[in-house]
């Protein structure tokens, strides 16, 4: 039971950083104070790239993973 803690636990933490670093990459939808009296129109109007909806899949790939990890690192330390 150890080294499937020890494995929940790094692939946790990889997943952890991924996640961080994948958010942090996605482009930003406002702009702030601008877009509450109509600053921001011609931005959403623009569609997403096929780098960006690549990088949303890969996010939400990654935010699944993560969260499968979380649940089983608490059974694993629940049932310990």
């Amino acid at each position: 039971m150890d080294i499937i803690k020890v494995i929940v636990t790094v692939l946790l933490v990889i997943s952890s950083l991924l996640l961080v670093l994948s958010i942090l990459l996605q482009k930003g939808k406002g702009g702030g104070i601008s877009d509450m009296f109509g600053g921001g129109m011609s931005s959403a109007m623009r569609s997403s790239g096929v780098a960006a909806r690549n990088l949303n899949r890969i996010t939400i790939g990654i935010a699944i993973t993560w969260g499968v990890c979380v649940i089983l690192y608490g059974l694993i330390v629940k049932f310990q």
